[in-house]
Formats: structure tokens, C-alpha cells, sequence
């Protein structure tokens, strides 16, 4: 099983479309909490319209809410950035601070054993996606490097 990361931003649909088909993706695990974006730029990663696309490119997905960090999580990232004056689409790296937050209430409680388990029978190339462009920028960096942690034969690829 290879692992992937995606984010959308700075993306057009063709783009984002073409790394899964490149890749050759059978399973994207969403990884947001909320699965709309404001604007018509990338509405084509809204929930619905992005399953229909996924599934007429015959790719599994899966929403994994228990992923996503929590208001609250969000909310340390939003006092770093507002200490530092970081506008959130700008950021390159997540602060110390969310990661603690996001590790202790995300990373620590989710069964990752069997989450790794159940989609290693069953597939070959999962790609974890969120929004932001830069893998450093979001958790599903975070959630990659635990998953390659449990188990280190995963190759972890950010598109």
C-alpha cells in the first residue's frame, strides 16, 4: 500500500483530477470537518459533486471525520496566526501548539491499527485529503507521518 496526501488549493480541477488518476488512487479518505469550500474556484471538492466525480472515476471514498481536528483544535491554530499576523491560506507550517492540540485529541484517541488494517486488504494507493496547499500547512501531513510511524513500510508521497 503507497500513501498520498492532497491538498486543492492552487489546484484547477484538471490538476487535481489528473494526480489521482496519475497515482492511480482507489481509495481518498476526506479528511475534513466541514467537506464544503466558499467560492466557485474549487467547488468541485464539495461532498457531493466530488463523490460523483470520484465514483465515475471508479475511486473509492471515504469521509474520516474522526480526522479532522475540532473547533477547538482549529481554534490554537487561530490565535498563532492572529499573534503573528499569518493570513491562513499564506501559512507554510502548522504551530507547535496545533500540533500538540491536534496529536492529544486526534492522533492519540483514533484507532489507527485498525483504520490501517482495514484499508491495507483492500487497496492499494489512499491518498488523505484537505484543503490547504502546502502538506506542512494541514493535519494530513500529521496523520501521514503517524500512519508511516505504525507502520514504516508505507511510502508517504504529498501531491
Amino acid at each position: 500500500m503507497r500513501l498520498f496526501t492532497i491538498g486543492v488549493y492552487g489546484s484547477s480541477e484538471e490538476e487535481f483530477f489528473n494526480k489521482l488518476l496519475t497515482n492511480d488512487i482507489d481509495l481518498f479518505i476526506d479528511i475534513r470537518r466541514r467537506r464544503g469550500v466558499r467560492g466557485s474556484k474549487y467547488a468541485f471538492v464539495n461532498s457531493i459533486r466530488l463523490q460523483k466525480k470520484l465514483d465515475d472515476m471508479g475511486i473509492s471514498y471515504l469521509h474520516e471525520i474522526y480526522l479532522s481536528p475540532t473547533k477547538e483544535v482549529r481554534e490554537v491554530q487561530k490565535k498563532v496566526d492572529m499573534i503573528k499576523n499569518i493570513q491562513k491560506r499564506k501559512r507554510h507550517f502548522l504551530s507547535q501548539e496545533f500540533r500538540d492540540a491536534f496529536s492529544s485529541e486526534i492522533i492519540a484517541t483514533f484507532n489507527f491499527d485498525d483504520f490501517i488494517k482495514v484499508n491495507e486488504l483492500q487497496t492499494k494507493n489512499i491518498v488523505l485529503f484537505c484543503v490547504e496547499k502546502t502538506p506542512l500547512a494541514c493535519h494530513r501531513s500529521y496523520v501521514a507521518e503517524k500512519m508511516q510511524a505504525l507502520d514504516p513500510s508505507l511510502v508517504v508521497k504529498h501531491l
